[in-house]
């Protein structure tokens, strides 16, 4: 169909939302009676340079993104004796408990599946178990792609096999994130009550880090950069009111309240709540196995592993793509004040993102492939 096509006195356009040249759907604009053709032609010259422009900034996204990730990672791993860490994981790691791993993220990501059946139920809608996994995994591999992409991408995979509203959808998924948020907060509050005497002990033990830390808490430019940002905060607080951002955080404030509203008045609260704590401890039991992966970390105490999976967690919030770099370099520093040497550290680093990160590409490029030959078959 042609874009300049008329039917019915309506002009046709191609939809902004197409995701293929195939399925590409129309919406239809209202024709005027007057409209001469070179308003008809502005009109789709600018539509067509809104998208291309939207897919320019799209890929532009990616690409700035994925560059950073790559430059922390080099920053990190450049000075490192690549032959050393070969030798390591050639020879030195009980790749048992690397697969180990690998079992308690799959099962993980089957709970959350779950959860997330649970949470559509009071739609009115029981979608399968299966296409709610294979869609959660398609989820995580494109976040590998774009961050935060998966979420989006899960709920209009879900949407399309099970029929169910997509705005809807993503309503449960905000929810979702809301939890998540609350359960990240809390570990990050039992790590600092746990372990704040093992901190005070590494920078004793550590007086180089320790002076320069005082140096820089004591300096009169840092008193005098947090005096002006007040400064500037306070005289431009009417103009912060009124922005995009403050506006988002208000809105991020009150979808908070709504799904909180939402888990309150859930039917099934004690097997959402399992789920949850199912969760979260797979996700730290993923990581903490992986220390008996290697000789020099197979010492660690529970609380050392907490404190490196809440740590390498805030790397995973990163907008890189699956952390690549942040998570690294979060999961070093932690290792590092448990005694762990910076060489072995980006060893065990390497490995435990590299295994996580194959485990979703590997099962997100199968989810691709089986989702719609299963629903065929079901159809």
């Amino acid at each position: 169909m042609k874009p300049d096509m008329i039917e019915n006195k309506f002009l046709i356009l191609p939809a902004l939302t197409c995701f293929n040249h195939r399925g590409c759907k129309f919406i239809k604009v209202q024709k005027s009676e007057n409209a001469s053709p070179v308003f008809k032609i502005s009109a789709f010259s600018l539509i067509n340079k809104f998208i291309l422009k939207l897919k320019l900034f799209k890929l532009l996204q990616f690409l700035a993104f994925l560059g950073l990730g790559l430059v922390l990672f080099w920053l990190i791993y450049k000075d490192q004796d690549i032959d050393r860490i070969k030798s390591i994981l050639k020879n030195d790691v009980n790749y048992t408990w690397i697969w180990v791993s690998v079992i308690l993220g799959i099962l993980s990501h089957i709970s959350r599946a779950m959860r997330w059946s649970l949470m559509i139920e009071p739609l009115g809608r029981k979608p399968g178990l299966l296409n709610t996994f294979l869609s959660v995994m398609i989820g995580y591999l494109m976040n590998l792609v774009i961050p935060r992409m998966g979420e989006i991408s899960r709920c209009g995979i879900l949407a399309r096999y099970e029929k169910i509203s997509f705005t809807r959808l993503v309503g449960t998924v905000v929810t979702e994130r809301i939890i998540d948020i609350l359960m990240m907060l809390l570990l990050t509050a039992l790590v600092i009550i746990t372990q704040f005497g093992a901190l005070l002990e590494f920078l004793e033990n550590n007086p180089d880090i320790k002076g320069k830390l005082s140096g820089l808490a004591l300096s009169p430019w840092f008193f005098a950069g947090a005096v002006l940002l007040f400064v500037l905060l306070f005289l431009s607080r009417n103009k912060i009111r009124k922005s995009a951002f403050f506006s988002r955080i208000r809105q991020t404030v009150l979808k908070f309240g709504e799904g909180l509203k939402t888990i309150k008045d859930m039917r099934n609260k004690r097997a959402f709540i399992f789920h949850t704590l199912f969760i979260w401890l797979m996700y730290f039991l993923m990581l903490y196995v992986s220390f008996f992966a290697f000789d020099f970390t197979s010492h660690l105490s529970v609380p050392a592993g907490l404190t490196t999976f809440v740590l390498g967690s805030y790397g995973m919030v990163a907008p890189v793509q699956g952390g690549i770099g942040a998570w690294h370099f979060m999961v070093i520093q932690s290792l590092f004040v448990y005694g762990i040497a910076k060489p072995d550290a980006v060893v065990f680093a390497f490995l435990a993102h590299s295994t996580m990160t194959s485990m979703l590409i590997i099962i997100g490029l199968i989810s691709l492939v089986v989702l719609p030959f299963i629903n065929r078959r079901t159809a």
